[in-house]
């Protein structure tokens, strides 16, 4: 267990944040594997095209790691038309 003040705080903000992150992860997650299962690709893609695109505006994930994802199942959608 910590016993620097900062760390206690550090231990306290993290446990705060990734309260917060959890759940917008499992979206994106849920929305990729519903993407790949789902029988209106184009629907499914632009919803998970948006939950990729908040995920990365509220910081959880990278930019770049937001626009690879994206391209990956564009090109995915792309290739099974």
């Amino acid at each position: 267990m910590a016993n620097i003040k900062s760390s206690i705080k550090r231990i306290k903000t993290n446990a705060k944040k990734r309260a917060s992150n959890v759940p917008v992860k499992a979206r994106v997650k849920s929305s990729v594997k519903k993407l790949i299962k789902a029988e209106d690709k184009k629907e499914a893609l632009r919803k998970a095209t948006k939950d990729i695109d908040k995920a990365a505006k509220k910081g959880v994930i990278k930019k770049q790691t937001a626009a690879r994802k994206k391209s990956r199942l564009a090109k995915k959608v792309n290739k099974e038309k």
